[in-house]
């Protein structure tokens, strides 16, 4: 992979994880400046997806980084679809529970980080009481869909 797919990987990363606020709420100009520099929470530091999965980027097209909310009432679920590009998952409210067929399921509550699986099929579900909130931030490229559906590829709606 590219250095600069790396650099922008892990800046997208970074940003979406703590961008102006630190893990626990905006930064403090006393917080921020105690030691010189903003304190940072690692939420995740894989080499792996959620299913043991080696991390592979797309090798072609421009770097491409979307990050949305998602959000699901409970109940409510986002039907069967799966990646083909590797995607940052944390849940920011709520509770998940993603079903991956014969690979078993996976349940997340808020303040948890994970990377989804890779080309695996799969469902996921608010399994609580609440609203769920999941930032997702797909490590695409150019061409490559973030999302593929049963009856297509899609890639998430644009902003406006």
């Amino acid at each position: 992979m590219g250095d600069l797919l790396k650099r922008s990987v892990a800046l997208a990363v970074l940003l979406a994880a703590v961008g102006p606020m630190g893990a626990a709420g905006p930064l403090a100009p006393a917080e921020a400046m105690a030691d010189g520099a903003p304190k940072l929470e690692t939420l995740l530091e894989t080499d792996t997806t959620n299913l043991g999965q080696t991390l592979a980027y797309p090798e072609s097209g421009a770097p491409r980084i979307t990050a949305v909310i998602v959000t699901l009432e409970p109940g409510q679920e986002t039907g069967r679809h799966r990646h083909a590009v590797p995607l940052f998952g944390h849940v920011l409210a709520g509770e998940v529970t993603i079903d991956y067929g014969a690979r078993g399921t996976k349940t997340y509550r808020a303040g948890d980080a994970f990377m989804e699986a890779i080309d695996t099929w799969h469902n996921g579900r608010n399994t609580g009481a609440d609203t769920l909130r999941i930032l997702a931030v797909f490590m695409g490229a150019e061409g490559a869909a973030d999302v593929e559906r049963p009856w297509g590829r899609v890639r998430p709606r644009e902003p406006g």
